[in-house]
C-alpha cells in the first residue's frame, strides 16, 4: 500500500486549516516542515494530517499551543497519566474561570437591574457604579 502524500494546500485542505495555519505550527515546532527538494515541492503525509487535526481539536477543548505541544510529545500512547494531569490542570483552570464568569455575569445582571429600576433622570447607575468601583 502506497501512502499518500500531500502538498501543502492539499494538507491544509484535508485537516480544515488555511496554508498560513499550517506555516505557524512549522513555526511553533508543532508541525516539522518536510525537507524540500531540489527544484521539487515539499510533501506532507497522512500523520501530518492527523497531527494537524490532532492540534485543532486540543485548541477546540482549550488546550494553549503549548499545552498541545507537551501533549504531542507523549503521543506514543504510553503516557496516559502525564496526559491526564496536564488535563486536570487544564479542567481545573477552565473550572475558575467559569467561577469568575459567573461572579461577573451576577455583577453585570445587578448593574443592568439597577439601571432599569432608575426613576432619576440624570444618574445612570452603571456608570455610577464603575466609577466608585475604578477610583
Amino acid at each position: 500500500m502506497t501512502q499518500k502524500i500531500f502538498t501543502i494546500g492539499a494538507l491544509a485542505k484535508k485537516a480544515g486549516v488555511n496554508i498560513e495555519t499550517i506555516r505557524f505550527y512549522q513555526r511553533r515546532g508543532l508541525l516539522v516542515e518536510p525537507v524540500k527538494p531540489f527544484k521539487g515541492v515539499r510533501h506532507y503525509s497522512e500523520r501530518d494530517v492527523q497531527r494537524v487535526r490532532f492540534i485543532k481539536q486540543g485548541q477546540k477543548v482549550g488546550f494553549s499551543l503549548d499545552e498541545i505541544l507537551e501533549l504531542l510529545s507523549l503521543e506514543d500512547g504510553q503516557h496516559c497519566q502525564e496526559a491526564k494531569e496536564i488535563a486536570l490542570r487544564k479542567l481545573t483552570l477552565i473550572r475558575e474561570r467559569i467561577e469568575s464568569l459567573r461572579t461577573m455575569e451576577t455583577a453585570l445582571s445587578d448593574l443592568v437591574d439597577n439601571c432599569a429600576n432608575n426613576t432619576e433622570a440624570v444618574s445612570c447607575p452603571i456608570i455610577l457604579t464603575l466609577m466608585k468601583t475604578s477610583a
